[in-house]
């Protein structure tokens, strides 16, 4: 998010060719404290929808319990 960004504190999933990821990193651990290299192009993006995925499990989740606890 927005707060994790100014404090440098993003995570970055990168895919690609790994030597061309070593000579980026140096750059994006300027904007993030966790830079972790997934493998070949298109890895990246598969591990952030993933995580996304599962946190938005994990919200729904939440939401209904909230909802089923003020029934009750």
């Amino acid at each position: 998010g927005v707060g994790a960004a100014r404090a440098g504190n993003l995570t970055f999933m990168v895919g690609g060719v790994e030597q061309e990821f070593d000579a980026a990193k140096e750059l994006l651990v300027c904007m993030g404290s966790n830079v972790v290299y997934c493998g070949e192009v298109g890895t990246g993006q598969a591990a952030k929808i993933c995580n996304n995925m599962l946190l938005a499990i994990s919200m729904i989740g939440t939401a209904e319990t909230m909802n089923l606890g003020i029934r009750f």
